[in-house]
């Protein structure tokens, strides 16, 4: 579905991807780990448009996305949550979710995508009125992830969904991304810096340090990586364990 070869890109004179390749399957969700910066956020910039490879290529569906307009990426079906949310916290939940469906592409699909994103999120239908800024943290990644859905999208990309959240939080969002992927058939991309939670959730891990690709595979044999253990965990013995236990489950 999507294939990124020998990405490189950054910022002016700083650099913060090196050669690095990934390859995403039709209906897979696709964890990218790593230490804050790891080159993470930078990643999905690059396949949402908003910033340009210097090096590499991005394919979706036969289509360069290193040569396409950001907006032609979206409606090409390619939906980013951005670290952070970015909800227009003055506007109501439904506004908010309203935004998301804006794209040409998206609004015959309105009124379905809205039951869609209500039949997940029961309760931003019944916050739909209240404006976004005024819910909980958990409910406003719920807001954010509802808009993304409102563009109807193949492939999700989710950049630090449990940023801010509690632990209750974080099962939630992360029990929501499952049910995406699994049960609409969407392509998840998410990037995450909370390796337990991410480990139960996808069918695959990029581990990411300073820009570079430095594992890749199944969530178990990720946790159980030497380099990985090392450059992301330390000699936190206690914390391997709990991570490896938890991509077993």
């Amino acid at each position: 579905m999507l294939e990124l070869k020998s990405i490189r890109a950054g910022y002016g004179s700083f650099q913060a991807l090196f050669d690095v390749s990934l390859e995403v399957r039709q209906g897979e969700a696709v964890g990218v780990i790593g230490p804050n910066g790891a080159g993470k956020t930078t990643l999905m910039r690059v396949v949402s448009g908003l910033i340009r490879p210097t090096q590499g290529s991005i394919v979706m569906g036969g289509i360069d996305l290193a040569a396409t307009p950001p907006h032609r990426i979206v409606e090409l079906g390619v939906a980013h949550v951005p670290e952070s949310r970015r909800l227009f916290a003055r506007m109501t939940v439904e506004d908010n979710l309203k935004m998301g469906g804006f794209v040409p592409a998206a609004r015959p699909k309105f009124r379905r995508q809205l039951d869609v994103v209500y039949g997940l999120f029961p309760r931003l239908r019944e916050r739909r009125r209240q404006l976004a800024g005024s819910m909980s943290g958990g409910e406003q990644q719920m807001c954010a992830i509802g808009r993304a859905l409102m563009t109807a999208p193949k492939l999700l990309l989710a950049d630090e969904s449990l940023s801010g959240l509690d632990e209750h939080e974080m099962d939630q969002a992360a029990d929501l991304l499952r049910r995406i992927c699994k049960e609409l058939g969407i392509t998840i991309i998410w990037v995450e810096h909370i390796m337990g939670v991410l480990m139960r959730v996808v069918d695959r891990v990029m581990v990411l340090d300073h820009g570079e690709k430095i594992a890749e595979g199944l969530p178990a044999q990720v946790a159980s990586d030497a380099r990985v253990i090392e450059v992301y965990l330390g000699t936190q013995t206690a914390a391997v364990s709990a991570v490896a236990a938890a991509a077993r489950a």
